[in-house]
Formats: structure tokens, sequence, C-alpha cells
């Protein structure tokens, strides 16, 4: 089974052990603001390809690349002046952009998924601290099997990953709660490829135009988060429910009851208050006691799609696909 450190305990000798592990190429689960990610070193290619066979993840879906700051990121991807405003305003934080790699990059392709672009995030914390410790980028998709609820707590990795990994960093729960949101600059339009952590009207503010949405991923998967069925519990997932089923799990919003909630396995509320916010940073964590019921299926009440509702319904939506 993995070592769980909590890094608010002793941080210095956690950032060294973090740091032997991560340079023998094996990958370790780390906190961040949006989720738990399981990092290995960008630019080796043994410790990349251990990232997609612990998550049992597709090869041709594309990882982020996590940085110390936008110097570091200029070392290894090509900034257009856009790009670069955007990272300016909002790094370190849950934002990824995708770019260009530079050529002769030390990223390996494994990372990029044979694409000639790269997702880059720099984060915020103590994620943030062991990547200058490290001196190199850390790939870190979340720290999960693949397709399935995505962690905010170390609790949450260790009972998916805890005798696949060697090393579990505890930060507490994961403040934003959803993955980042994924924007690329093309022809000096920003287009989104995944909704999440920072509102889209933030940025849509700071660059005075409006971002193009990208629903539909096409032929191609240019970023994490773009399959149609991801996210998903074991569980079945049913959207705008309007009533519950008898044993049914039910997950609402905004502390509105539904008729049938007294026969539910367990009832949930991501915010009663109707606090976006909060439901975003609830969201994973409440669909993983759902699931631990044993409820063959899961409803949730109607959320709102303004702001960081945006990126809770796409999470959802992507759990209630059609699974393979």
């Amino acid at each position: 089974m993995a070592k769980v450190i909590d890094t608010r305990m002793d941080p210095e000798a956690t950032l060294e052990e973090a740091v032997a592990v991560l340079a023998r190429g094996l990958p370790i689960a780390i906190p961040t603001e949006t989720v738990y990610g399981l990092a290995a070193d960008a630019t080796n290619p043994e410790a990349i390809a251990r990232i997609y066979e612990t998550k049992g993840r597709p090869r041709f879906n594309p990882l982020i690349c996590h940085m110390a700051d936008l110097e570091m990121a200029e070392r290894y991807a090509c900034f257009d002046p856009l790009s670069r405003q955007i990272a300016e305003a909002f790094w370190p934080g849950p934002l990824t952009l995708v770019l260009p790699v530079r050529a002769n990059t030390s990223i390996h392709p494994l990372v990029c998924a044979g694409l000639d672009t790269v997702g880059i995030r720099v984060p915020s914390g103590f994620a943030n601290r062991l990547i200058a410790a490290f001196g190199r980028p850390l790939a870190a998709p979340s720290a999960n099997t693949s397709g399935r609820i995505s962690p905010t707590s170390a609790g949450h990795v260790n009972a998916d990953l805890g005798d696949r990994i060697e090393l579990i960093l505890d930060g507490g729960a994961a403040k934003v709660g959803l993955e980042s949101t994924i924007l690329k600059v093309v022809d000096g339009a920003v287009h989104l490829l995944r909704p999440g952590g920072l509102d889209v009207s933030d940025v849509e503010r700071l660059t005075g135009s409006k971002v193009i949405r990208q629903k539909s991923a096409g032929a191609t998967i240019e970023a994490p988060g773009m399959l149609a069925s991801h996210y998903a519990p074991a569980a079945g997932v049913r959207l705008n429910a309007s009533r519950v089923a008898p044993g049914e799990a039910l997950i609402r919003f905004g502390g509105t009851a539904l008729p049938g909630e007294e026969s539910a396995a367990i009832v949930l509320d991501l915010s009663p208050t109707g606090d976006l916010r909060e439901a975003a940073a609830n969201l994973f964590g409440h669909m993983q006691k759902a699931d631990a019921t044993g409820a063959r299926s899961i409803a949730f009440s109607p959320i709102p799609a303004t702001g960081l509702g945006e990126a809770i319904n796409d999470r959802l939506e992507r759990a209630a696909a059609p699974r393979s």
C-alpha cells in the first residue's frame, strides 16, 4: 500500500522524499487546488508510461504538464501575446493553456499523445513548491482510475490507487474541486476546450472578447476531459431529476427537496444556499459518497449552467454518457 504523508506536518522533509521518488521515475499522488494529480517527470518516458499504466488511461489522451511559473513554462512552449496575457492574469490557478511545444523540447512525446501542442498549467500551493524543488515539469492527470470520479482528497486516491503507487501526499481537501479550465488561442480567438475551475466570464472580461465554446472533441482529442464518457461513478447517473426513485441516491442543489427523497439511499446537497463555488468544491466528493452506498443510480437535481455551473454540468453530462 502507498505511504501517505501529510504535507502540512513537515513540508521540507516531505519535499525531499517526494523529489527522491520522482527522480526514480515513479508517479506519486499530489494535492492541487483543483483535484489530486498523479504526477511524474514529464521528461522521462518510463515515468510517463507508468502514469498511463497506473490509471489504465488511453495513450491517445494527452496529459497536462505542470510548471512552477510562467518563466519555466516558456522554456517548453511557445506563447502568443494573448496566451501570455491570460497566463499572467490567472497563473498560478485552475487554468490550462494548450500551446505549441518548442522545437527540441525535453517534454517527452508521450505526454502530448502525438500532438504538436502541450497543455500547461501552473498550480498553486504545495504542488508549486514541489515542481520548483524537482526542477522539471510534472505530467499530472487526476489521480484516479481512468474515466472514474476525480479525487478531491488523499483518501479518495488511497481507496482507488493505493495498491498501485508508492507515495500519496495529503494536502487536505481540494479547494476548487473541479479540474482546470482548458483554453487554446487560435488565430487570435480564445477557444474553450474544457470548462473548469476558472470561470470563463473572467477570461472574457480580461480579453474583452467572447470565448468560443468547443463542445465536441471531433476526431482528435486535444486536451484531457474531452472524452464523451468521463468522471463516471460505478452507478448510473440521471440528470435534471424532478423526483427520486426508491433506493436511488440523490444529489440535489440549492436546498430544494425532491418528491420521493424520503426513500433515497442517501440525500446530499452540493450547496444548500445555491452557491456554485461551494457546489463545485463538493461535486466529486458527494459523487464518491453517493456511489459508496451501492445504489444502482444517482439522481441529480437541475443545476444552473451559468458561471462555474457550466463546468459542473459538463462533468455531469460526461458522467451520464453511455459507457464503453
